[in-house]
């Protein structure tokens, strides 16, 4: 289906991308550049979520745990309610509109429920930190269903583990709580997740022909940052990290030749006819002046993803651009005009 995605990026300056498709419309959150707020768009195409009215559903709280740094958030829809799990952090120095540049990073993951049949209307509602078991910096939650079973899969630290983040998975009792105990599925252990960073973050799943796609991005967030992958059976015990078998290359890297670097913390949806799709971010240059947690310009990119003969995702490489994209450190307005 190659006029489904005929425009990239699919939205400019809106990094960690989440589409969800339900009921012939797709559904779109990401990381906003300033990180103060959670934003969903909407389209009957993807190629229509640029120009999509962005509307603002939560924002940071003046104090306490969820003050700065809003992250990565993901929109799910499960047992006929939405949900949208992200991470948010103290503001621990400076103040709530000025942190301090040497703020240590301390994120939890959180949870909004909205039960209304639209997530424009109706109420968001915290349904507050996941306790994943214990205290530590935590962020990228992503779920799943699978025969009948919740799955909650995040990036969190373990003090007792080199690097700054580990995957773990548990099965849910409810969209915001954990039925098991946490489970490590990966470390960062390959030269390719430690370039720059020790990380394993930003999870997504995929269930196809019998088996777990589980992708995640490693090492840090400029040309380096990359996708993996861990593969399971989907009727193994997913709670056994001996059901997965780990890649030890990434499979989508950066494109000098398409002028696409840094590719990575991707979800996945589908095209109409139910053909997978890749979602994910990636920026078009490489020299970055100052901190690149303030450089807003990883847009959002979206493109078909393949199957071979024996169902295993064709990764190829990041698509070029086909939309202008801005080079200048400022943040767009929402339509994206510059």
């Amino acid at each position: 289906m190659t006029d489904q995605v005929t425009v990239n990026p699919i939205v400019l300056q809106r990094a960690d991308p989440s589409v969800l498709r339900h009921e012939g419309t797709y559904y779109f959150t990401a990381s906003h550049p300033r990180y103060d707020r959670i934003v969903l768009r909407r389209a009957d195409r993807l190629e229509d979520l640029q120009k999509a009215e962005e509307v603002t559903v939560w924002t940071k709280h003046a104090t306490g745990p969820q003050s700065q740094l809003v992250w990565a958030p993901e929109i799910h829809r499960v047992d006929g309610a939405w949900y949208i799990y992200y991470a948010a952090a103290p503001v621990a120095h400076g103040t709530v509109d000025a942190p301090s540049e040497n703020e240590t990073f301390n994120h939890r993951v959180f949870v909004l429920e909205n039960t209304a049949d639209d997530p424009f209307s109706g109420e968001w509602v915290e349904r507050g930190q996941v306790d994943t078991g214990w205290e530590s910096f935590a962020l990228d939650a992503t779920s799943f269903v699978l025969d009948g079973a919740q799955y909650l899969v995040w990036a969190q630290q373990d003090l007792a583990v080199r690097g700054h983040s580990n995957l773990y998975i548990a099965r849910m009792a409810n969209p915001w709580t954990l039925a098991t105990p946490a489970v490590e599925l990966t470390r960062p252990e390959h030269d390719w997740e430690i370039k720059g960073f020790w990380v394993n973050e930003g999870p997504s799943v995929l269930v196809r022909g019998g088996r777990v796609f589980l992708t995640y991005s490693g090492a840090a967030t400029g040309i380096d940052y990359a996708m993996g992958l861990l593969t399971a059976d989907a009727d193994a015990d997913l709670l056994d990290p001996a059901s997965w078998t780990k890649s030890a290359e990434p499979v989508f890297v950066s494109d000098p030749a398409a002028g696409q670097y840094g590719p990575g913390h991707n979800s996945f949806t589908e095209t109409p006819d139910g053909e997978a799709v890749l979602v994910y971010h990636a920026r078009t240059y490489t020299e970055i002046s100052g901190d690149p947690l303030w450089d807003p310009n990883r847009h959002a990119r979206a493109q078909v993803l393949p199957s071979d003969a024996d169902g295993n995702p064709v990764w190829g490489t990041p698509v070029p651009d086909t939309r202008p994209t801005p080079t200048s450190t400022e943040v767009l307005p929402a339509d994206g005009a510059f």
